[in-house]
This record gives structure tokens, C-alpha cells and sequence, in this order.
């Protein structure tokens, strides 16, 4: 046994040697990876769905600070109790906020992770209550590069807080003609719920990880004009990310539409 463990550090010093091995602590830790390399700011006036039809252009709160030191209490209750809080001003409106504009938050305050710890620190049951503040958090319009929409790496960019969050997040579906019977397909990591014009469409609720079309609405229609979509994604102790598309009765990628932040 003890030969066999001597062996085990043998190797893992040897591939710490090794040009651009990370370990895995390292990769979790990791905060230096470039924004631009998933997402972009948004500059033009509107966008299209990418090839399987998936939302790219979204407007993003920075992350609201809740302590959660597992996701397994993310059942449907918490879930709806959670996002039922009125965080800011016109949450789950029909007038969507201002890239660039800012919002004074209730949270519930946690220190920022150490980064070079691997694995976030989560506080331990019966923990004294974390001390209530209210914080300035900003609005993004961000287009994805990828089919999903990275929150951690929003998240580790522009703000100390990643683990034990709440991400809000908003985009106007345009539509030349009403297009009925279509379902709003989502996957996040962790749990998420989902409104289409102030209607709750779908909820993800329990530890998961993302997966495309992971849960989809029932049948709606969008409208002709402008249809906002509304999404909250709340992780604990790992990393965040959404993705979502409209498909219709025979599960194709809805394309005729664009999308705007207005």
C-alpha cells in the first residue's frame, strides 16, 4: 500500500513538471481566462440566433451574493421563494434596464473566495448568518460566443463573487408574425426558472449540470413585436452557466427572429 501511494506522488510530481499541466485545483481555481474568448459586449443594434437556434444576446446582472453551501436545497419551493424577492427595480418587466446602468442590491454578504484554494470554501452548518448589505451591481449587454452563456466566467471577471449567487438575465425576442406552438428549451448549471411577457415558462430545479433542451415550456406563441424573456440562474458551490432556444412541434430551432436588449 505504501509502495503503491509513493508511486501514485511519484507520477503527479512528474506531471506537475510537465510544460502546461494544470491540476485540476488549479483549472477550478482558475480566474485569468480572457472574457472576449465567450463573450462580447453587445454593439449592434440587434442579433440572430446562432446555427441550432440558440439565444446569444443577453443583457446580465452581475451576481447577487446567496450563500448556499449545497445545491441539493434547490428544489421547485426554495426555488420560487428565492426568485419571488424583488432584487431591483422592474425585475421580471416589460422595460428592460440599461446596458451600463446600475442597481442597489440587497445581499447577503460572504467574503470573496480565495482563488488559490482550489475548491471554494463553503461555510459549515449552523454557521452564524451572513451580515445583510446593499451593493451597487451593474447591468451588461453581452453576445455570447458559444451556444451557452458562461456566468462563471461573466461572474470572474467583473466581480468578486462566483460561488453561492443568483444571475438574472434578459432578452426581447423580435417577431415579424405571431409563430405558434413553439416551447422554450433551457439547460442551466445549477437550477434556473424562465418567464416569456411576465408568464413563468419553465423551472430546472436540484443539482445539475447544463445540457441542451434540458427542460422545455409548454406550448406558446410568440407574438408579432417584441417578447421578453426572463431567466434567474442560482448556483452554490460551482460553476454557472444557461443556455436556451425556442423549438418548435417537431423540435427544430426557431431562426426567424432577432434579438435586441430594448
Amino acid at each position: 500500500m505504501k509502495k503503491t501511494f509513493s508511486s501514485l506522488c511519484v507520477v503527479i510530481a512528474l506531471m506537475l513538471l510537465v510544460p502546461g499541466f494544470t491540476s485540476r485545483a488549479q483549472v477550478y481555481a482558475d480566474s485569468s481566462t480572457d472574457l472576449d474568448k465567450y463573450m462580447v459586449p453587445a454593439r449592434t443594434p440587434n442579433a440572430i440566433p446562432d446555427a441550432q437556434g440558440f439565444l446569444g444576446r443577453w443583457l446580465l446582472l452581475e451576481p447577487i451574493s446567496k450563500p448556499n453551501r449545497s445545491n441539493t436545497v434547490f428544489v421547485d419551493s426554495y426555488i420560487r421563494e428565492t426568485f419571488a424577492v424583488q432584487y431591483f427595480p422592474g425585475q421580471l418587466g416589460d422595460v428592460l434596464p440599461k446596458d451600463g446602468s446600475s442597481v442597489k442590491v440587497t445581499v447577503e454578504y460572504q467574503p470573496p473566495v480565495n482563488l488559490q484554494a482550489g475548491r471554494p470554501m463553503m461555510p459549515m452548518a449552523g454557521a452564524p448568518q451572513y451580515e445583510k448589505k446593499q451593493v451597487q451591481l451593474k447591468w451588461h449587454a453581452f453576445d455570447s460566443k458559444r451556444f451557452n452563456v458562461k456566468l462563471f466566467r461573466f461572474a470572474t471577471n467583473l466581480t468578486e463573487d462566483r460561488y453561492g449567487v443568483i444571475f438574472w438575465a434578459a432578452t426581447v425576442v423580435n417577431c415579424e408574425q405571431d409563430i405558434p406552438n413553439v416551447r422554450l428549451a433551457v439547460g442551466s448549471n445549477s437550477a434556473s426558472m424562465w418567464w416569456v411577457n411576465g408568464e413563468e415558462a419553465v423551472i430546472l430545479s436540484g443539482d445539475r449540470r447544463m445540457v441542451m433542451d434540458d427542460c422545455t415550456s409548454k406550448r406558446l406563441t410568440l407574438k408579432k413585436g417584441r417578447n421578453v424573456i426572463w431567466g434567474a440562474v442560482i448556483n452554490g458551490p460551482g460553476m454557472s452557466d444557461f443556455c436556451a432556444r425556442f423549438i418548435d412541434e417537431d423540435g427544430n430551432p426557431v431562426k426567424n427572429i432577432t434579438l435586441t436588449t430594448k
